[in-house]
């Protein structure tokens, strides 16, 4: 892969969320990581473990993420604020900035708002992870917890698979019916009904999103039905858990975006190896490792599949670099 050509610039583009919304979209970020899956395999990403910094008297995380693509000589930090209670002061959720940098000569290429770039990631994970190992046919998609990051998740999983039925599932059952109307507005082309509790959920799904900061894990994994496929997304903390010990024991595909951040920050597979009936030696593969085998995929319809996802900076990175590249192919962002 050549290194991507960057313009000479004595200025620094800025890129907004509404502008990333507006002009790049799932497929191309599914791409870009796709390309960085490749730059990780061939040994050319440096990912240095991000520094996670408690708020606990707002129950917020500050997260600081650096990283650099050697193959495509760029390189990025991104800075991010998940504050769970803001929009009870009509604030978002998640506000976050990164700069991208030529890493040939340490020039600074553009910022852009990181807000809508890590969710679209999140969901550009969650389905190149779906396409591998949620079954061929599977067409009802159930959707734990309607914040913040689970619309990007529905929309990762729609480009991997045809989903017919999504069913919604939210402790605030107003949040729910505002994100079933987001998805209709957005043109999605499903049946989407909203369920009143948990089990119905997970009984009748093919694949489950679970995008929760939950501290205690959000259903009983024996309600789980043979063949379904569950992405993790929301705990990023040694402290959450989404899914619990049954789960992970009942999986017979265990797949992580990131082992070295998930054995750090994933709660649910950290409580799991302390309780000795699991290890992260159980760890079916990496997300580059499904890219570089083809043969790494569900092997029976009745499997049972958790793919976890904490995050990682390179993520990013691969994602900033397509905005960025389309921003200067198109015309858009805007400069001092």
């Amino acid at each position: 892969m050549q290194p991507i050509p960057m313009e000479r610039m004595i200025y620094v583009l800025f890129i907004s969320d509404q502008e990333i919304q507006d002009n790049y979209f799932m497929r191309d970020a599914v791409r870009a990581i796709k390309q960085g899956l490749v730059a990780k395999n061939n040994g050319m990403i440096q990912n240095p473990h991000r520094t996670v910094i408690e708020l606990p008297d707002k129950q917020a995380s500050a997260l600081y993420m650096p990283s650099a693509d050697l193959e495509n000589q760029v390189a990025s930090v991104k800075v991010v604020n998940i504050f769970p209670n803001n929009p009870d002061e009509g604030k978002p959720t998640t506000q976050g900035v990164l700069m991208l940098s030529d890493a040939s000569d340490g020039q600074h290429l553009c910022t852009m708002d990181a807000s809508f770039l890590t969710r679209l990631r999140t969901g550009a994970l969650t389905s190149i992870a779906t396409s591998k190992l949620a079954r061929a046919d599977a067409r009802t998609l159930s959707v734990i917890g309607t914040g913040a990051m689970a619309f990007e998740q529905v929309l990762g999983v729609l480009e991997a698979r045809d989903i017919g039925t999504i069913l919604l599932f939210n402790r605030t059952a107003e949040k729910a019916h505002t994100f079933q109307d987001k998805l209709k507005d957005f043109g999605v082309d499903a049946d989407i009904q909203i369920v009143d509790n948990v089990k119905e959920a997970v009984k009748k799904a093919d694949i489950i999103n679970c995008a929760t900061r939950s501290k205690t894990p959000i259903f009983d994994g024996n309600d789980l039905q043979k063949g379904t496929h569950i992405n993790g997304v929301g705990s990023f903390l040694p402290s959450m858990q989404e899914v619990d010990l049954s789960t992970i024991k009942k999986a017979s595909i265990i797949a992580v975006d990131d082992l070295t951040s998930v054995k750090e920050e994933a709660g649910e597979l950290i409580h799991a190896a302390k309780s000795g009936e699991w290890s992260f030696a159980d760890v079916y593969g990496e997300l580059n490792d499904f890219s570089r085998d083809d043969s790494l995929v569900r092997k029976t319809p009745e499997q049972i599949t958790f793919f976890k996802s904490v995050g990682a900076a390179y993520f990013d990175l691969e994602v900033a670099k397509g905005v960025y590249q389309k921003a200067k192919e198109d015309g858009f962002g805007t400069t001092p």
